[in-house]
């Protein structure tokens, strides 16, 4: 009888045993089921996805296929051919002509005009990240807020149908490609240039003497006598002289500060908005960042009296001289000169003269809709002048131009120029 106990006691636990075991079978089959249904639905999903990838790798590839099947037929219906194009702006709300990459929040000429480009068909889309490759050169850089009537660039680009109506479709209303002309394959708008003309635009109350109350500058009228002084001082810079004052970080000894002025002058005062103004015209072979304002506040300064005379002398010598620079709002590039292409080739029956005549009224009409409105209306509003004529007291034109200086280097960062300082 005690025998027996033990004997059920081992059947009682092996049937637990047995039942627990079953339990943990079950249980593991079920974890195991579950796990396959996950790996399943994992490996589907998989699938799909890469399903999907190569449905949108498919269709990524058919297009660019596409895009260069018409790319190919565009290039043997349109070839690129080298041209220059005319083009005017407004200068207004643009940091310059030159195009910036990677300074998107810069705005520049050159940014609307090769999307405009691309837009249109003229030159293929990777084109405008490497400009290189449509060899794109413009005559001159012009400066943060500078007008253009006559700019020049040149490129190659396919010669599609009513080419510069297409161009201008993309581009906005003060911007304007007003003619184009087909040149020799080793052109370039900037090294083939001979010189620029550039007109400044101003109130005449910048001539006024320094006492003068600008609380009201629509009633001053320039003197005959003053504008003759004027004029005697603008013709001083006649000539090849050094100037490294007229710009920043040039040193005196720099051969590229020697620049050569042919021309320069004031023209008659004429009323406009109830405002006498006034326009210089400067021509020279080149120019620098700056010169041309700097040329023009330097005269301002000694005929308003804040400077003597020698000064002009003073600064084209070694020595480091306080030089102003006058507002950029009016100042305006009116025209570039190719004399020696044209005396080269012009001629020859195969090209044609780069002057534009028959572009004479377009060019007219864009001036008279944008670029003076546009000067004449921020003049009138926000003072440029009058706010940069308070500041000429607090230049030394008898000292160093340490400070001044450095308010270049500043001014130079902002206006995001090119190092070289040449502004064409």
């Amino acid at each position: 009888m005690f025998k027996i106990r033990p004997l059920l006691s081992a059947l009682v636990n092996h049937k637990l045993t047995l039942e627990r075991n079953g339990g943990l079978r079950k249980l593991l089959c079920m974890m195991s089921e579950g796990s396959r249904d996950e790996q399943t639905a994992k490996l589907l999903k998989r699938a799909n996805e890469e399903n999907e990838d190569s449905d949108a790798e498919k269709v990524k590839d058919t297009k660019k296929l596409k895009a260069e099947v018409e790319t190919t037929e565009d290039e043997k219906k349109y070839p690129k051919k080298k041209v220059v194009l005319l083009v005017a702006y407004s200068g207004k709300g643009y940091y310059g002509m030159q195009r910036n990459p990677g300074t998107s929040q810069f705005r520049t000429i050159e940014d609307d005009l090769v999307t405009a480009l691309i837009k249109s068909g003229c030159i293929p889309e990777n084109h405008g990240n490497d400009m290189k490759k449509m060899s794109f050169q413009r005559c001159a850089r012009t400066d943060k807020g500078v007008s253009a009537a006559g700019q020049v660039v040149s490129l190659k680009l396919r010669l599609i149908e009513d080419i510069i109506e297409k161009i201008n479709e993309h581009l906005p209303p003060q911007i304007r490609v007003l003619g184009l002309k087909r040149v020799t394959q080793g052109f370039n708008s900037k090294n083939n240039c001979d010189a620029r003309t550039y007109a400044y635009m101003l109130p005449t109350v910048a001539f006024s003497p320094k006492d003068y109350d600008t609380g009201n500058i629509a009633a001053f009228r320039l003197e005959p006598e003053t504008l003759q002084r004027v004029n005697r001082l603008f013709a001083l810079y006649k000539g090849t002289h050094n100037f490294h004052n007229f710009t920043s970080q040039k040193a005196p000894s720099d051969p590229s500060a020697r620049r050569y002025i042919t021309e320069m002058s004031c023209g008659e005062p004429f009323i406009n908005s109830n405002t006498q103004f006034a326009v210089i015209t400067v021509r020279g072979q080149s120019f620098m960042l700056h010169q041309i304002r700097k040329m023009i506040g330097l005269v301002i300064a000694v005929i308003k009296g804040y400077a003597k005379e020698d000064v002009m002398e003073r600064s084209w010598g070694q020595e480091k001289v306080d030089v102003p620079k006058a507002p950029g709002l009016g100042l305006v590039l009116e025209r570039v000169h190719f004399d020696r292409y044209n005396k080269r080739f012009g001629g020859d029956g195969l090209h044609e003269r780069l002057d534009w005549e028959c572009e004479e009224e377009a060019i007219k009409a864009f001036k008279e809709a944008y670029i003076y409105p546009s000067i004449v209306e921020t003049e009138c509003q926000e003072g440029s002048m009058v706010s940069w004529m308070s500041t000429l007291p607090i230049h030394d034109f008898e000292a160093s131009a340490t400070a001044t200086d450095t308010q270049d280097n500043k001014d130079q960062k902002q206006d995001n120029a090119d190092v070289g300082n040449d502004s064409d």
